[in-house]
């Protein structure tokens, strides 16, 4: 049985564990708070290969930013990780293992299309990470879509025409809407004030606050908006969404005015079953893939 050290890197924690190539978590998933420099990274990962040193075969790396269609290195990294991150080494963590490398939303559409709510869906699969940000990552046809540089599945693209700042530094983006950080600043306008939080929406929502409830339905709404973009292009057999914010989606609602208003045959939007863990096992899962293929 193979096993692999898998590593999920993100812009506040690091998550690892030992993972086999049935996708089963054979140890406790453990973190640690993503230190504030690329040389603290890269310490941290190396010496954590060493105290399990004797217990993988391969070091898989889920990751923030755009990753090479190599998977040996990254590309460019995003802006809550420090500066020169994707100028660290990878490869030298290890000697003699593998070190396979890819972006964390990839890492989570393969785990739920091979393992969760995607493994009966089909072989065309998108998947969408709704936390603070929005991510993607898309399986074609069965294979993972990477594009001509490795950085296809970035879910930004203009939905409306309200001048709301983004994160990228451009307006009106999917992810400025569709986030978390999207449902707090449609919140704050429909509340008219500037301190709201998606915190505050939610538990407002649990009151039947009619403000929270407008806010939630709109920033749904949004959301929707950019489904229906993305199964019009791509026609896949289901969306998945997953992240932190997937959980207060109402399915049934998002289904119907999603299906309602493609023009493509009618797809089923599902919830990711994997979670937060998705990153690591995907990762692993992948660099199982990537093993076999080398064989």
């Amino acid at each position: 049985m193979k096993k692999a050290l898998s590593f999920d890197i993100g812009g506040t924690k690091i998550s690892f564990a030992i993972i086999d190539n049935k996708g089963n978590i054979l140890n406790n998933i453990e973190k640690i708070s993503t230190p504030n420099t690329k040389e603290d990274i890269y310490n941290s990962l190396k010496n954590i290969v060493n105290k399990y040193k004797n217990e993988f075969d391969i070091i898989t790396i889920a990751t923030a930013g755009a990753v090479n269609n190599e998977n040996t290195k990254i590309l460019s990294s995003t802006g809550n990780l420090p500066v020169g991150y994707n100028e660290i080494d990878f490869q030298s963590l290890s000697i003699d293992k593998k070190v396979v490398i890819e972006n964390d939303a990839n890492c989570s559409v393969w785990a739920e299309y091979q393992l969760g709510s995607g493994k009966d869906c089909g072989e065309n699969i998108v998947l969408l990470t709704l936390g603070t940000g929005v991510g993607g990552g898309i399986i074609v046809n069965g294979k993972l879509l990477k594009g001509k540089s490795g950085s296809a599945g970035e879910m930004h693209f203009v939905i409306k025409n309200k001048k709301r700042a983004c994160t990228c530094g451009f307006y009106d983006c999917y992810e400025a809407y569709a986030s978390g950080n999207g449902l707090k600043n449609t919140a704050r306008e429909i509340y008219n004030e500037s301190t709201i939080t998606t915190y505050d929406v939610i538990n407002d929502v649990k009151k039947n606050d009619e403000r929270a409830i407008l806010a939630l339905n709109e920033w749904q709404h949004d959301i929707s908006l950019g489904i229906i973009g993305l199964v019009n292009i791509f026609d896949p057999n289901c969306v998945i969404l997953s992240g932190s914010m997937a959980q207060f989606i109402d399915y049934k609602k998002i289904n119907n005015f999603v299906n309602n208003n493609i023009v493509v045959q009618k797809t089923e939007i599902k919830k990711g079953y994997f979670d937060n863990n998705s990153g690591i096992i995907g990762a692993a899962l992948f660099g199982f893939d990537k093993l076999k293929g080398e064989d």
